[in-house]
Order: structure tokens, then sequence, then C-alpha cells
């Protein structure tokens, strides 16, 4: 009891001694002081502000005065303690940069709450469940249909996490998995796909990030999927992990009660997540497959479209008319997927109230219930976008590449694992995948010999490590819809998830070793195929020496 005590009351304490800090170092300061380059600028003390956020949502299972803390304290750095210059650089180049930045996000994130919303009100979801019920009749077979539906998501990992979660829900529930589980199969599945999918968002952020380096940006993405261990991996281990019908860590304790109690949360907050809604029972398996097809469909259109597939280009700038992979290349999710979802929703309500499976009003009365499950998860990704953007603000590329092109000399075999750890560090730190391999990138393709297969393992390992970071971050945006589209307490699901992600970690660190040496003895050939093999049977053999430890 005293422990719990303890970690509620940590936050205030250090934004007590923080902003103390401020008033001192404020009062005492010359006036032109406050005006100078923070002297955190371009040093490690550029990743502490996220570092700070982590360590006490750990802690105290309380994320909302974590990131609050973490940004005031990015806010402190950046303006050398001022306190005038802090509330200034936290609320305007952090908050309401943080809302600028993601409001398409917000806006498809709330068409998705009432999307659920609205197929709950009409008992679809209800429908949905009672027929999984009958068709997937085993626990390895719904956590195997969840990832499976992931797969076929390849477009965009937002788009992934919470359509995933809207979809399966019912059928993970009926079958009492926890939603923890959930959760965690939704988003090791959402990045990992989409890194290793040449048709996706994220295949064109990296397309667009080796632009200038001097290489093709779609053909060193193709060529470095191979080597891609982490994302790959990952995929084996779900599979292996559902086969194997075990669970280890903290995920164990949900897992059991799920199972014994029928509780699918176990702890935290996460029944104030639930609806509340009223439920139908006019809703038929169609009425929910329909709308998420019509979804998909028009969320792909709707991202061409932003691209410039249809000749008309949003940015102002080249033409990709007919040219599908040249619009990926174009586009923004943050405008496209809203774009795509508005239309969705109307058309959704029409074939509803056509259908007389819910009234107008009951439509209406949807809107406002599908934002309120939608707020946390707002919440979260406010602050950690004006996380992000302290950090930003305090150099960490910068610190970053000197470190990079420091560690670089001499170190070729090692190269790619040491990138590895790297980008894990970065991604854990900033929250961010697209923006630590956005930092690595022009590095790995300075730093290899041109044409050579370590370039491919290099970048590679600069990838992975920016997918298993993301994975681990509770700052992380996609981690935090993952959450909300299992609907899942967020620390629970990072507690769950952790210790799954560095397993999947450790395994690939040892086989970008592997990779680079058989590299250097064999630099005459692609040699995936002999570290691509070694590296599934090192991760299945792995999980039944910790299934052994589990049952002892």
């Amino acid at each position: 009891m005293r422990h719990r005590k303890l970690s509620r009351i940590i936050p205030f304490v250090l934004l007590a001694v923080v902003l103390a800090m401020t008033l001192a170092v404020t009062v005492f300061a010359d006036d032109g002081e406050t005006g100078s380059p923070s002297f955190a600028y371009g040093t490690a003390l550029a990743l502490l502000p996220p570092l700070i956020a982590i360590v006490l949502a750990l802690i105290t299972k309380e994320v909302y005065s974590s990131l609050f803390v973490g940004i005031i304290a990015g806010g402190l750095l950046a303006t050398n303690f001022s306190f005038a210059g802090t509330l200034d650089t936290v609320i305007n180049d952090g908050i309401i940069t943080a809302v600028s930045d993601n409001a398409g996000i917000f806006i498809f994130l709330v068409i998705l709450g009432v999307l659920v919303a609205l197929l709950n009100r009409t008992g679809a979801s209800a429908a949905f469940g009672k027929w999984a019920q009958k068709n997937i009749k085993t626990r390895v077979g719904a956590q195997l249909a969840t990832f499976l539906l992931g797969v076929l998501i390849f477009i965009d990992d937002y788009f992934n996490c919470l359509t995933v979660g809207s979809v399966m829900q019912p059928v993970t529930d009926s079958h009492k998995i926890s939603r923890a589980k959930l959760a965690y199969l939704i988003d090791a599945t959402a990045a990992p796909i989409c890194m290793i999918a040449p048709i996706s968002s994220w295949a064109a952020a990296v397309s667009s990030y080796a632009e200038g380096t001097g290489y093709s940006g779609l053909s060193l993405f193709v060529r470095a999927i191979p080597y891609n261990f982490y994302s790959l991996l990952t995929l084996v281990f779900i599979i292996a992990l559902a086969c194997m019908k075990f669970d280890y860590g903290p995920m164990a304790k949900h897992e059991k009660n799920a199972i014994e109690k029928g509780d699918l949360f176990t702890s935290g907050t996460e029944h104030a997540a639930e609806s509340t809604g009223k439920t139908g029972t006019k809703g038929k398996v169609y009425d929910l497959v329909l709308p998420i097809i019509v979804l998909i469909i028009v969320c792909v259109i709707g991202l061409i479209y932003i691209g410039g597939f249809f000749g008309t280009d949003a940015w102002g700038g080249t033409d990709y008319k007919g040219d599908f992979i040249g619009a990926f290349s174009n586009t923004d999710a943050v405008i496209g997927l809203p774009w795509g979802g508005i239309i969705t929703i109307v058309l959704v309500m029409l074939y509803l109230v056509a259908r007389r499976t819910i009234t107008f009003k009951e439509a209406m009365e949807c809107i406002p219930e599908g934002f309120k499950a939608m707020v946390p998860a707002i919440m979260i990704l406010t602050f950690a976008g004006s996380l992000k953007n302290m950090t930003s603000a305090l150099g960490s590329s910068e610190f970053v590449e000197g470190f990079m092109s420091g560690a670089a000399e001499g170190l070729t075999a090692l190269l790619p694992a040491v990138i590895f750890l790297v980008a894990v560090f970065i991604s854990f730190s900033t929250g961010t995948s697209w923006g630590t391999f956005g930092i690595l990138i022009p590095i790995v393709t300075s730093i290899f010999p041109a044409s050579s297969e370590l370039m491919y393992i290099g970048m590679s390992a600069c990838l992975a490590g920016a997918v298993c970071g993301d994975h681990c971050s509770p700052i992380s945006d996609t981690t935090i819809m993952s959450s909300a589209g299992a609907r899942c307490d967020h620390i629970n699901h990072v507690s769950t998830q952790l210790p799954y992600a560095i397993t999947v970690a450790a395994v690939s660190f040892v086989s970008f070793l592997i990779a680079a040496f058989v590299s250097v003895l064999i630099p005459s050939i692609q040699t995936w195929f002999i570290s691509l093999p070694i590296a599934i049977v090192l991760m299945i053999g792995t999980l039944f020496v910790i299934k052994a430890r589990v049952k002892k």
C-alpha cells in the first residue's frame, strides 16, 4: 500500500522540484541569458526528457502525468531554465504544434470510434462474435485469425491497429483472450508487416528518406527486407507462441485471469474504456463486414488520391497519375485516412439507416459516444507528440549523427548490430520509428561501401531497430493506437509487450552479427538465405527454452 502511494506522488514531487529549479534559475539569471542557445542542444541531454517520461510511466503506471513531467523537463532544457520561455515553448512549440501535426489522425481516431459505436449499437459486433464462436473454435485459431487480418492490412500501421482491433475484439473476447494479448497481437503485426511490405506508407517513407543519398529508395527497401530480422522474427514469434500455447512475463497473469476468471483486463482502468452505449439486436454479420471492406477500399483510394494517382497532386508537385507505387511514395496518411474515413462514415450511416437496423437519431448519438471512447488515445498522442517536439528542439538528431559517425571507424562487421541497438534506443526514447530511420538512413548510406551486402544489412538493422524501439516505448504512437484499438489500459499493454519485444530483439541482435560476419566471409553473394533460416531456428529454439523454464 505504501509503495502504491509513493508511486502516485513521485510525478508531482518531480514536477514541484523542476518548477522550483526553474524559478530559482530565472530569478538569478542575467537579462540576456534566457535567449541564449540551450546548453543541452546536440548532447546526450537531448534524450533525457523522454527517458524521464518513460521511467515515470513504468514506475507509476500513470501515463498522463509522466508525459507531462517529461514535456516540462524538455521545455526547461530547451530554454536554459527560463520560466516564461518554458511556458511558451511547451504550449506553442509543444502542445499546439502536436495537435496541429496530428489533427488528421485525431479525426480518423474519432471516425473509427464512431464506426465501432455504430456497429455495437446495431448489434453487428455481437452477431460477428456469435459467428466467430461457431467458426473459430479455439484460442489458437482466434489468435492466428487476428494475426492473419493484421497481415492482410499492410497499407498503414495506424489503419491496421484500429481496424484489426475493432473487427477482432468480439472474436478474442469470446475465447477469453485478454485485452493485453489482443493489443500485443495488433501492435506486433502492424508495424512489422508494414516494414516488410513494398506497398505501404512505411515503404514510401523509407524511400523518401533515402532520396538524395545516391540510392533508389524503393530498391534499397526491397533488398533490405530479407535482413529485417526483428520484423520477420516478430511474425514467427506470434505464430510459434500461439501454437505452443504458453505465455510468460506479465502477459501470463493477464491470460490466466482471462481464462480462469473471465477477467479480460486484470488491473488498471480498462473498464472505463468499455462502450457504455446501448446494444441492438438487428445487426447481422455482414453489417460489420461490409463497413470494414468499404473503409479499407475508400481509405486506400484516399491515400493514393492525396498522392496524385488520379492526376490531382495534393501537394502541387509531381504528377503520379496511374502510378500506384509513386502515389504511395507521395501520399500523407495524416490527410488520406481522414479523407477516406469521413466518406466511409457517411456511407455506413446511410446504409444502416436504410436497412433499418438503426434510426437516424441513434446514429447521431453514436458520434459523441465514439468521440468519448477515443479521448484517452487523443490525450496520450497529444502529450507524446509534444514530447517529441521537445526532443527535436534539443537537437537529438545532431547528437545521434555525431555519435554514429564516431562509432563507424573500425567496426565494419559489428556495425549492423551496433546500428540496430542505436536505432532501438533512439526509437524507444523518442517514440518515433519514422523519425529514427529518418535520422539514421543518411548515416547508414554514407558509412557502408556502395552496393555491398553490408549496405543492405545495415539498412535493415536501422529499420528493424526503429520498429523494435517503437514497440517497447510507452510514448510511441503505434503503441498508443494499439491500446486504443484493443481498448486496453495503455501501461498494461506496454508492460506485457516489453518482455516479448526484448526476446525478439535479443535474437535479432545475434542474427545481425551472424549476417554481417557471413557477408564479410562471402562478400560476392546475397547471404540472407543462410542468415535468415539460422535466425528463425534461433527464435523458435529460444521459445522452447523459455517454455521449459516457465514449466519449471
